[in-house]
């Protein structure tokens, strides 16, 4: 981690913002922030833990005093720093809550804590979290170290600089698993001890399922009674021999139970077989009854299937003479039908004034020939009509258009005068509406002024009130200096009766020296003591405190009013409201001047669309009058050319059309005679033909006449259904004889079977099937009990072989677990993630003692030990110091405060050296150490310098606080924090390139 820059507003001592550019002694490496005790030195490291974590080092636990106390109500607090991270550069900006000026109502109120985080992409800052507790999540992503850890290994504070030397075992763990992400040895042991817990669950469970399937094994035994021993075992070998046992009972008990089902089903097979032999016998005897009674019916029906041939044999001979019969009667309709036409169409044609002896084909030829000339004078008279219905709206419209062109020529004429007029009123409203910007602006001045005046008259009562207060504190913190310099004046007066009261003879005196003491100064009779000087000094500072600030309100209260006062212009409340009243007169009456015009210029655009709509629709009409002239001229043509031709096609008929419908009537009656002589003359001849086809074929069938022939005929349903009554009848007839044959042969030397004796056979039958089904059943339980018990006794076996395999490995894997987790066979109660802490600690001991040693002559070297702590606590993370002089290694508590020093700075640019080289682990770029230097010798301290002097090679930026004047001489790139003669704090920068 490397920071870049930090700033400081209103923070600590820091009222202005201040700015600190690490990036500057990069090249140096190793710098000096100096200053007066006091200055705010460590506020820088307070600014860059705040920026990071939200929290100071030196306030833990106690009130966090983050915002200046020189900061006015309005003024803000921030803190924003620039770090790397690996590749990657980020920005932090926090402020915590104060107050601030209300923004609605007066007085003040809470300005809440707030965070945000920016991360450098492509040359410029993009946001990833804007609220403080969004911030402190990524953070912790970002940095890998809690607030704690990073105290210790990079913001060494004063009251935390030796926490790494003095850390308990749990305590250094913590940090070095964030510093080198060993965390994942952590899970190694998580997850053995998740592996054991799961063996021995699985040898609990093989256990626990062996002794489960004895208990079945032996549960089975006892419901099907196969335990034939009197004390049941309890040990496991004597159960799992029983249980052996009782599987070959079973198999004898399946054994008997199958010979015992074979033979019952011998049995009830044999009786199931003699009851239907018998059932079968008697069957055969009934059927015999049925078959002869059938066959005296069928022979009874004799007669009626005989009649019935006949009607059917009859029925088809009339079926094939069906077709010529009913032609011949069709035809015979028909030409009576068409008798009748013609008589009637004949009739028609007589009345119409026709006569017999008319060539009615010639008269149909000469009508078609007129009604083709005289249809096309019917078209012509429907226009001729048309025409002359049309022509008197022709000529209304005419002089509605004329009308209409006259009211439009007299409107045109009035609109120019109105233009006129409405335009010399909008010039009038314009020129009255152009004052209303100044007379808008001359308003809101007088406004202005009357406020100003207005909140001068409140402020002045302010001023006055504010320079009384002033005046009185002041008066009172003159009245409190005096008291204490009367106090003052007093004790000097009364320190000599002071000393004379000490006095003892044949002592020496604490001025002179003198054992004698002639002539000593009498005491005062109203000493001025410490508590009573105190006091009046308390009251003083109070009261000078008062008087300042009573000063700096009337101050602020004149130099509100002055502005104020100024903007008022000199004039009174009442001169501005009578200058406002006049002003916002103005105003309305412009703006009512501005309203008119704008109508004004409405109308006037109303007016010229009226203007230009009345053009159109004068030319519209002047359009359409011409078209409607046109169209009556060449109506009144159309009339005269139609009305020769229509006049010729009427002859004496009153129109073209009756003429038409009269002569297309007497073609249809000549046309329907002519048809009608056609259609008889043909009919007739079918008629004749068709009897004399009937009667030919009537000779040659077995019916004497037409009439007979059509009696014998059948419906189609009854012609199917004495076909097959007939049929089925002999069909019938021919089975049964065959049946009743076979079965008087059959039972020829047979007897009938009683109901007893079959009722008898029923009864032996089903009990032999019952006693079949009994041992099949018990001969299936048999089976399924050998069976069963069997399978358990096997499953048994192989569970309990199972237990010692699993047994071996929950032994392996427990052992591992525990060895892993520091328990027991782990004499030294080291887990594996601190084992290979320990490995990286002697690095960084190694590395330490490099310096250490050096620094303190080779008194000093630091041990890493892996010895068992006390109270079964955790091992292997342990520190000790050897001191070279007495030979002897003791704890690092024991160092002297100079001591602890130098192995804690020793030990911290050890850490860093070896986080730094670790790959997987956090870059230590920038590292602080605040104070201590002063606990050294000069000896001892020159040597700590060497050592800081090297590290400007060791690619790392190292800040040291502190105030020894020697160290100032040393490094020269610093950073100087100064007090100002308001109380603020500033920090210079001095960087100086390294020679």
């Amino acid at each position: 981690m490397k920071l870049h820059r930090l700033e400081l507003t209103g923070f600590g001592p820091f009222h202005d913002t201040q700015v600190v550019d690490f990036d500057a002694f990069i090249d140096d490496g190793v710098f000096l922030i100096s200053g007066r005790t006091g200055a705010g030195k460590s506020s820088i490291l307070d600014g860059v833990s705040f920026a990071l974590y939200g929290s100071v080092p030196r306030y833990d636990g106690g009130e966090r005093r983050l915002r200046s106390d020189h900061c006015f109500i309005g003024d803000p607090t921030e803190v924003r720093l620039e770090f790397t991270v690996g590749e990657t550069r980020w920005r932090v900006a926090r402020a915590p809550e104060y107050e601030r000026p209300a923004k609605r109502g007066g007085g003040v109120t809470l300005e809440a804590t707030r965070a945000e985080l920016e991360e450098w992409v492509d040359g410029e800052w993009v946001g990833r979290a804007a609220k403080p507790r969004d911030v402190g999540l990524a953070l912790d992503e970002v940095l890998g170290l809690n607030a704690q850890q990073f105290q210790q290994v990079i913001l060494l504070a004063q009251n935390k600089f030796s926490r790494f030397l003095l850390a308990r075992n749990d305590e250094r763990q913590a940090l070095l698993r964030t510093l080198f992400g060993t965390r994942r040895f952590e899970q190694y042991k998580t997850d053995l001890d998740d592996r054991r817990r799961d063996a021995q669950k699985r040898l609990d469970t093989t256990g626990e399922h062996a002794r489960t399937l004895l208990d079945l094994a032996e549960r089975l035994i006892g419901e099907h009674d196969l335990d034939g021993e009197v004390e049941r075992p309890t040990d496991l070998a004597g159960r799992r021999n029983s249980a052996a046992k009782a599987v070959q009972r079973a198999e004898y008990r399946v054994e008997q139970a199958t010979t015992q089902a074979s033979l019952a089903d011998a049995a009830a097979t044999a009786a199931a077989a003699g009851h239907a032999a018998l059932v079968a016998r008697a069957k055969a005897f009934l059927e015999l009854s049925v078959s002869r009674g059938q066959l005296a019916r069928l022979e009874a029906d004799l007669p009626r299937i005989a009649d019935e041939r006949v009607r059917l044999d009859r029925g088809r001979a009339a079926e094939a003479l069906r077709a010529t019969i009913e032609t011949a009667e069709r035809l015979r309709t028909a030409e009576e039908t068409a008798r009748t036409a013609r008589s009637a169409a004949d009739a028609d044609w007589l009345a119409s004034g026709g006569t017999e002896s008319d060539d009615l084909a010639a008269i149909v030829d000469e009508l078609t020939g007129q009604l083709g000339l005289w249809t096309a004078a019917t078209e012509q008279e429907r226009e001729l009509d048309e025409a002359a219905a049309a022509l008197p709206a022709k000529a209304e419209v005419l002089a509605a258009l004329a009308a209409r062109i006259a009211a439009m020529d007299d409107q045109a004429a009035l609109l120019p005068a109105e233009r006129e007029r409405l335009d010399q009123e909008a010039a009038t409203a314009r020129d009255a509406a152009a004052r209303l910007p100044d007379a808008q602006s001359a308003a809101a001045a007088v406004r202005e002024r009357l406020e100003a005046s207005r909140e001068v008259d409140a402020l002045a009562a302010a001023v006055a009130a504010s320079d009384a207060l002033y005046a009185q504190r002041s008066t009172e913190a003159t009245q409190a200096n005096e008291a204490v310099t009367s106090l003052l004046q007093q004790r000097l007066a009364g320190f000599a009766g002071e000393l004379a009261g000490r006095l003892v003879d044949d002592e020496p005196c604490a001025v002179c020296g003198s054992t004698t003491h002639p002539h000593p100064a009498p005491t005062a009779d109203d000493p001025v003591t410490d508590e009573r000087l105190a006091a009046a000094e308390a009251v003083r500072d109070a009261a000078t405190a008062a008087s300042l600030s009573a000063g700096d309100a009337a101050r602020r209260a004149r130099a509100e009013l002055a502005p104020v006062a100024a903007r008022a212009g000199g004039l009174t409340v009442t001169e501005l409201e009578v200058q406002l009243v006049a002003a916002e007169a103005a105003v309305h009456d412009a703006e009512a001047a501005d309203v008119a015009y704008r109508a004004l210029a409405t109308a006037i655009a109303q007016l010229e669309t009226r203007r230009v709509a009345i053009a159109d629709d004068q030319a519209t009409l002047a359009r359409q009058q011409i078209a409607a002239r046109e169209e009556h001229v060449s109506l009144t043509t159309r009339i005269e050319g139609l009305s020769g031709a229509v006049a010729a096609a009427r002859g004496e008929f009153a129109t073209v059309s009756e003429r038409v419908v009269l002569a297309a009537r007497r073609r249809d009656l000549a046309r329907a005679s002519l048809s009608a002589q056609s259609v008889h003359a043909e009919a007739e001849r079918a008629s004749a033909d068709a009897i004399a086809d009937r009667d030919t074929r009537l000779e040659a069938s077995i019916f004497t006449d037409a009439a007979e022939a059509t009696a014998a005929l059948l419906p189609g349903h009854e012609h199917t259904a004495l076909d097959a009554s007939i049929a089925a009848h002999a069909a019938e007839l021919a089975a049964t004889k065959a049946r009743l044959l076979d079965l008087e042969l059959e039972q020829a030397d047979e007897t009938p079977p009683t109901d007893e004796s079959i009722a008898e056979s029923k009864r032996a039958a089903a009990a032999a099937d019952a006693e079949r089904t009994a041992s099949i059943a018990a001969q299936r339980d048999a089976v399924n009990a050998a069976s069963s018990l069997r399978g358990l006794l096997a499953e048994a076996d192989a569970a309990y072989a199972a237990v010692e395999t699993v047994a071996e490995d929950a032994a392996v894997i427990t052992r591992l677990a525990d060895t892993v987790a520091g328990r027991a066979p782990n004499t030294m109660k080291m887990e594996l993630e601190t084992f290979v802490l320990a490995a990286e600690l002697e690095d960084i001991v190694t590395s330490a003692n490099l310096r250490l040693a050096e620094m303190s002559n080779g008194r000093y070297t630091l041990l890493h030990t892996d010895a068992r702590q006390a109270r079964n606590a955790a091992s292997g993370l342990g520190l000790e110091v050897f001191d070279g002089f007495t030979g002897q290694a003791r704890s690092p508590q024991s160092l002297s405060g100079g001591e602890t020093f130098l192995a804690s700075l020793a030990l911290a640019l050890g850490l860093a050296e070896v986080v730094t080289a670790q790959a997987s682990g956090i870059r230590l770029d920038t590292l602080f150490i605040d104070e201590g230097f002063g606990s050294l010798d000069a000896e001892t301290l020159e040597l700590a310098m060497e050592t800081l002097d090297e590290l400007r090679h060791g690619g790392r930026t190292v800040g040291v606080i502190s105030h020894v004047e020697s160290m100032q001489h040393r490094i020269a790139s610093q950073i100087v924090v100064e007090v100002s003669p308001q109380g603020s704090s500033t920090i210079r920068q001095d960087v100086v390139a390294p020679s």
